[in-house]
C-alpha cells in the first residue's frame, strides 16, 4: 500500500507499509460463530492496548518475524482472522470465520520516545499509534521512534473477546515468536447457553438496559473527557491497603484504591448531585466453572458489572476503611454463578437489539467504573526484543457516559501500577492536586531504567 504522512501535534507518523496477515495452517471450512449473550451484552466497542520497548531495533528486522508469528497465532485464534458483519435476520453481530485476516501497520515516529508524552494521551496516541480501519477486527500497528525504541498497538472489537481473552492471544503470539511452548489450548465454543426457560432476578433491570445504536451514539456525557495516564507507586498502593484493612477486614489492593477515587470523585460532583456512583468489571470464568481451570481459556466475553451508589455527604465524611466495606460488598453480589446465570437469562429475554449497563449510557448520574488488569500480561510479552517498559490500555472512544479508570501491572514487576484514565476535567484536577499524592502523571523516569 502506498506510503501515507500523518501530522498530529508535536510529532509526525509515516505509515511505512500495511500487510493483511492471514492464518497460516489450515483451518476449519468457512463458517460463522454466533456471539453469546455475554458477547451481545459487551458490545462492539474497540478495545486497545500499547505496548513499549526501548530497545534498539530495526523495525525492518523485526516486522517480517511479528508478521510470520502473528500468521502461526492466527491458526490457534482463527475467529480473530474472521470478519464480524450483522446477520439480516436478528440485526446482532456474528463473527464469520472466513480468515480475511488482521491488519498490521508499520510506521516511523519523528521523535525519541524521550520526547514521549506518556501522560497526555489526548495528545500523544489517538490517529497516530493505533489503526481504525473498521473491516479488521484484530488491527496492529508498530510504531519505531528515531532512538530505535518501538511501540506496539493492538486494537480488538469487543465481539472477539473481553481482556481475559485477548491477554491469551498477546502471551500466545509471544510464545510462537520466542519459539516457547504455547501454554493456551484456546476454547472458541461461546457455550455460554441460557436456561430453559430463561429466568433472572428482577433487580438486574435497575443495571442493564435495551438500546439503540441512536441511543450509544447521542449518550450524555459528563462534559469533556481527558484521556490520562497516571503512575502509582506500590508504596501508596500498601499504604491505601492498610488504612482499608482497619476495623479487622482484609481488603483486596483494588477494593482500597476504589474507595480512595470514590471518595475524591465525591468531593468534585456537581452540587445538583446527592449520589455518585461507581462500577466494577468483574470475570465469570471462575464462578461459571465447575473448577478454577475449566474455562480459563475460554476466548469471548464472560463480563459483568457490578454497581454501588452512595450519598456523597457520608463518602466525604467516611474513612478509606468505610466505603472500602461498600465497595466490596457490591462487588461480592457479582462475583458468584446465580449472578451470571441470571445476566445471561437476562439477555435472552431481552433479544434481538444492543444491551448496556445504563450508567455506560450516562442514564445514572456521576460514575466511575474500575477495571482491574492484574492478571493481564505485561512484562511477559517479550516477541524477541526485550521485554516492554510499559504496557497499557488506552481508549479510541469519544463519547462515554462514565468516567474509566483501567488498572495494570507496572512493568517494573515491584508491585507498582500504571492506571490509564478517562476521566472529566474537574476529577482529573482533584487527582492530581490531592495532598496524599497518590496518583502521578506517568514521565520517563516511571518508564525507562
Amino acid at each position: 500500500m502506498a506510503s501515507e504522512n500523518v501530522i498530529h501535534g508535536k510529532f509526525e507518523v509515516k505509515i511505512v507499509r500495511k500487510t493483511i496477515v492471514k492464518a497460516a495452517d489450515p483451518l476449519p471450512e468457512r463458517h460463522i460463530i454466533s456471539l453469546s449473550n455475554l458477547d451481545l451484552l459487551s458490545g462492539r466497542f474497540p478495545v486497545t492496548y500499547i505496548y513499549f520497548y526501548s530497545k534498539p531495533q530495526s523495525i525492518h528486522s523485526i516486522s517480517n518475524t511479528l508478521i510470520e508469528s502473528l500468521s502461526q497465532c492466527l491458526s490457534h485464534f482463527y475467529p480473530f482472522a474472521g470478519t464480524i458483519s450483522e446477520n439480516k435476520k436478528s440485526g446482532e453481530p456474528e463473527i464469520i470465520c472466513d480468515n480475511s485476516g488482521a491488519l498490521v501497520t508499520e510506521a516511523q515516529a519523528s521523535i525519541p520516545l524521550k520526547e514521549f508524552d506518556f501522560y497526555n494521551l489526548n495528545q500523544s496516541f489517538q490517529g497516530k499509534l493505533v489503526s481504525t480501519e473498521h473491516f479488521f477486527p484484530v488491527q496492529v500497528q508498530i510504531t519505531s521512534y528515531i532512538c530505535g525504541g518501538i511501540s506496539m498497538t493492538f486494537t480488538f472489537d469487543h465481539a472477539l473477546g473481553d481482556a481475559s481473552a485477548f491477554g491469551k492471544f498477546l502471551v500466545t503470539w509471544s510464545e510462537i515468536a520466542m519459539k516457547k511452548p504455547i501454554s493456551c489450548s484456546p476454547d472458541h465454543s461461546r457455550g455460554l447457553l441460557a436456561r430453559l426457560p430463561p429466568r433472572y432476578d428482577p433487580s438486574l433491570d435497575e443495571s442493564f438496559i435495551t438500546c439503540t445504536m441512536e441511543d450509544i451514539c447521542n449518550m450524555p456525557t459528563i462534559s469533556i473527557l481527558l484521556k490520562r495516564l497516571y503512575y502509582i507507586d506500590y508504596s501508596n498502593i500498601d499504604r491505601l491497603q492498610r488504612l482499608a484493612n482497619t476495623n479487622g477486614k482484609k481488603r483486596t489492593k483494588i477494593e482500597a484504591f476504589s474507595a480512595y477515587i470514590w471518595q475524591v470523585m465525591a468531593k468534585v460532583v456537581d452540587k445538583s448531585h446527592n449520589n455518585c456512583r461507581m462500577g466494577w468489571l468483574v470475570d465469570g470464568r471462575t464462578r461459571l466453572s465447575k473448577n478454577q481451570n475449566s474455562m480459563s481459556n475460554y476466548i469471548g466475553n464472560m463480563l459483568s458489572l457490578a454497581f454501588a451508589d452512595s450519598d456523597i455527604k457520608n463518602l466525604k465524611q467516611g474513612s478509606i476503611a468505610d466505603i472500602a466495606e461498600i465497595v466490596h460488598k457490591a462487588i461480592t453480589t457479582v462475583t458468584n454463578e446465580a449472578h451470571f446465570r441470571n445476566l445471561i437469562d437476562w439477555v435472552e429475554c431481552h433479544r434481538p437489539g444492543l444491551m448496556l449497563a445504563k450508567s455506560v449510557l450516562g442514564l445514572m448520574g456521576p460514575t466511575i467504573v474500575i477495571s482491574s488488569g492484574r492478571r493481564f500480561p505485561v512484562a511477559e510479552l517479550d516477541f524477541g526484543f526485550g521485554s516492554p517498559v510499559l504496557g497499557t490500555a488506552c481508549s479510541t472512544i469519544e463519547r462515554l457516559g462514565v468516567g474509566y479508570l483501567n488498572q495494570r501491572q507496572s512493568a517494573r514487576g515491584d508491585g507498582s501500577w500504571t492506571v490509564s484514565a478517562i476521566l472529566w476535567p474537574e476529577m482529573v484536577e482533584a487527582l492530581e492536586l490531592d495532598p496524599n499524592h497518590i496518583v502521578q502523571p506517568m514521565n520517563l523516569n516511571h518508564i525507562l531504567p
